[in-house]
Parts: C-alpha cells; structure tokens; sequence
C-alpha cells in the first residue's frame, strides 16, 4: 500500500466579511523595566507586607545615607583641620620669617657700616645667618607651594633677586674696608633692590600674603557647618519617628526594638556630630583669634622693627642725605606704636590686645617701653647728627665712645634687641598656643567620621530587623 507524505496542516487566519484573509494581529509593544517595577511597587503598596518591607527599605537607605554624608563632610574639615595645623599655618610663619630675615639682613650690614672698616665679627656672622635663612626657607617653600602659581611667582622672583642683592652688599663691604665712600652708594643701592617695588622684601610680602589666604582658605573649610548632614540626620530620626508610630498605632505594641535601636543610633550619630563639630569649630576660632591672628599682629611688629632699625642705620650711612631713610624711619615707628613717642598705639597695641593671658602680654608691654626708649635715644641721636657730632650720633646707635671720649652707656642697638627679643618670646608663646587650640579642633573631630559609619550601619541593621519582625508576623 502506497503512502503519501503527510502535509502540513495550515491553520487559515481570520477571513473578513467578503471571504478575504485578514492581515495577522500586531503584537503589544513589550512594557519597559522600570514600568513593571513600578507597577510592582504599587501592587506591593496595596498590601501590608508590601508598605512594610518598602518603609524597611527607605529606613535603610536613610540612615546609611546620613552616616556617609556625615563621614565624608567630618573628613572633609578634620583634613583641613590638619592643613590648618600642619601645612598653611607653617607655610605662613615660613614666610614671615623669610620677609624678617631679609629686613634684618639689610639692617644688619646696614649696622657694620657704622663702624667703619672692617665689619665686627658678629655683625658679618649674624648678615650670614640672615641670607642663609632666608635661602633655606625660599628652597622649602618652593617645594611646598607646587600648587600656588602665585606663590610659586614670588619664590621665583625671591630666587632671581637675592644673588644680586649679596653680590652688591659684597662689592660694598669690599669698598668699605678700603675706606672708598663707593662703598656706602652701593649699600644705598642694594637697600633699593631689597626695598623697591617688585624687590626682595616686596615680593616676600606678597608671598606672605598668599600664605595667610590659604591659611584663611583652610580655617574655612574646617570651620564650615555641615548642613547636608545636619538635615540627612533630621530626616532620618523623623521618619523612624513615624515608623514606630505607625508600628503603635497598628498593633498597640509601644517598642520595637529594631527600630529603638535605630533610632538611639541615629540619635547618638546627629548629637555627636552636633557637639564634636561645635567643639572643634569653637577651638578652631580660639587658634586664630588668640594664636593665628596674634602671630600676624606680632610678625608685622617684628617686620617693623627691623625696617625701622635699618632706616635709623642707612640715615646715618648716607651723611646728610638721608632724609628719606628719617622719613621712612618716622612713618614706620608711627606704624609700629603710634604717633605720641610716649603712648601706646599701632600693631603693638593690636598685638598687646589680642594677647589673651600674661604670658603673652608681658613680653609685648617690655617691647612697647624699649620702643618708646628707643625712641626718646633717636631724637637725642638725631639732635646730635644735626649739630655737626655725627661721632655722638653713631655712638647712640651702635655703642661706643662719643665725640669726647665718654662711653655711651645707653643705645638705640640695645633697645632695637630688646624689642625684637621679646617679640620673638611673644611669637613663641601664641604659637604655642596656637598649636594647643588647633590640635584640640581637629582632636574633636578624630573618630566622628569612623563611628557614624558604624553606628549607621547598626542603626540600618536595626531597622531591617524590626521591619522584619512585623513581616514574619504575616507568614
């Protein structure tokens, strides 16, 4: 018996009205993911376990997402904190201590010049010291300042000018030992180079400038409130807050554990954060109102001092014409304590004000009365150039005999040295307390950032476990 193969049966679509085949039906179009998984989440919302595990869920979120915030915002001020204490704060006395180097430098070799011939010793050692100084802080603050071009300008400029300057103050003290008054016009000259626009001292000022706005920079950064986590940590105990309430007001329970526990930690984390954050930001404020802010006022005085003392000496150097150098002399003592020789005023006064215990106001009180020492023994010494006894005067200014033989027993060198010695105690002691005040703001600060990732982490723990409590209810 024969067989024919089988044929494959086609099933005849849909005819129409008049006997024709209609065209296939188009399939829906496929829904996108995030449709169904809202969807979903509506379905869920419909019932209780549903709201339940969602609420778990936000409440994990919550909190893990305030305990971040607040460790990354904590973090964000302790490392500023730090460069408060250990970068721009050093940076900015470095180049304080730049600028009086060079100041005293110039005042120095200023000094030798009086004596005539062959500089003392001491005064050749002390001009070394200075320059060497200034050149090791230059170097170091060249490799600290990579990411300032402005600062980086200054440097570059400090670099550039300061072999010139020594090299002119060689030629002058070369010319002075021979006796050539050559000697004094090119001292005159180098003074210029270091005090002129642009010069040495200028662009030490500048470079001290850029170091106290990082430093400004710095304490802002540490100082700023944290208002992300602030209003994170708000949030969070609110709605866990009304989780619980809700939890009393569908099952008459009072506690829930889980959610107790996530509260409590939360609670912990925003009143930690609150305190340690006011702590160090009061500390904070006490490093730079009575450290920070009193080293700047005691800087400036010292930066006065020596450009005063140098004026007294190149007044002196140039033989009657120096009425410039006695101008800048007068505006700069003005500057320093006022305009009354006798009274109490400019950046001594500032200084004397923000000193806020005895230790740092008795060497600024001892430094006010040799000024006003100092400069009761100026005008004698001026008096005496003035009248023709220009041996007098240099014996007033650096020691020595006077124009008749008498030992000069009281000089402006003597005063000069107590004022910048007490000055520089004064420095000292705001710095030391400078460094205790910073040292406790950044202390404030030290372990927040680590425990309120932990106790977040607990408190998302706890939430997860009392939702879950109320949905093994359902099972």
């Amino acid at each position: 018996m024969t067989q024919t193969p089988t044929q494959s049966a086609t099933v005849p679509g849909p005819r129409g009205r008049d006997g024709t085949q209609a065209p296939p039906k188009a399939h829906a179009p496929r829904r996108r993911a995030w449709r169904e998984s809202s969807d979903r989440v509506r379905t869920a919302a419909t019932t209780e376990p549903g709201r339940l595990r969602i609420i778990g869920a936000v409440l994990a979120l919550l909190v893990v997402a305030f305990g971040a915030v607040t460790a990354w915002q904590i973090a964000d001020r302790q490392s500023a904190a730090g460069n408060v204490l250990h970068h721009s704060a050093p940076l900015s006395a470095d180049a304080a201590e730049i600028y009086s180097s060079l100041a005293d430098a110039d005042a120095t070799v200023a000094g030798g010049f009086l004596v005539g011939g062959q500089e003392p010793k001491s005064v050749s050692d002390s001009y070394k010291k200075d320059i060497s100084t200034a050149a090791k802080l230059i170097t170091e603050a060249a490799a600290n300042s990579a990411g300032s071009p402005e600062a980086r300008a200054q440097i570059t400029s400090l670099n550039r000018q300061l072999p010139v300057y020594t090299e002119l103050v060689a030629t002058a003290q070369a010319d002075n030992r021979q006796g050539l008054p050559l000697g004094g016009a090119y001292l005159r000259y180098a003074d210029t180079q270091m005090r002129k626009t642009n010069g040495l001292l200028d662009a030490a000022d500048r470079l001290y400038q850029v170091e106290n706005s990082r430093l400004s920079d710095d304490y802002s950064t540490a100082k700023a409130l944290p208002y992300a986590a602030w209003a994170l940590g708000v949030i969070a105990l609110a709605v866990l807050v009304w989780a619980q309430r809700r939890h009393y007001r569908r099952t008459n329970r009072v506690f829930n554990q889980g959610l107790l526990a996530a509260s409590a930690a939360s609670a912990v984390v925003l009143l930690w954060l609150v305190v340690g954050h006011t702590v160090a930001r009061t500390q904070l404020d006490n490093s730079y109102a009575h450290g920070a802010k009193s080293i700047q006022a005691l800087n400036n005085a010292r930066i006065a001092v020596l450009q005063a003392r140098g004026d007294e000496n190149l007044t002196l150097v140039a033989r009657g014409s120096g009425d410039s150098y006695e101008a800048n002399y007068k505006s700069g003592m003005a500057k320093l304590a006022g305009k009354d020789p006798h009274g109490v005023g400019g950046q001594l006064q500032q200084a004397l004000a923000l000193a806020d215990n005895a230790k740092g106001r008795a060497p600024v009180e001892t430094a006010i009365k040799s000024v006003q020492t100092w400069r009761g023994l100026h005008a004698t010494e001026r008096a005496k150039d003035n009248d023709g006894d220009y041996t007098t005067a240099v014996a007033v200014v650096i020691g020595g005999k006077d124009s008749e033989g008498v030992p000069v027993t009281a000089t402006t060198a003597q005063s000069f040295t107590t004022v910048d010695d007490q000055l520089g105690q004064a420095v000292l002691q705001e710095q030391s307390e400078f460094n205790s005040a910073a040292n406790s703001g950044r202390d404030a600060l030290a372990l927040l950032p680590y425990g309120a990732g932990l106790l977040a982490v607990l408190a998302a723990a706890g939430a997860v476990f009392g939702i879950g409590r109320r949905l093994s209810e359902y099972r």
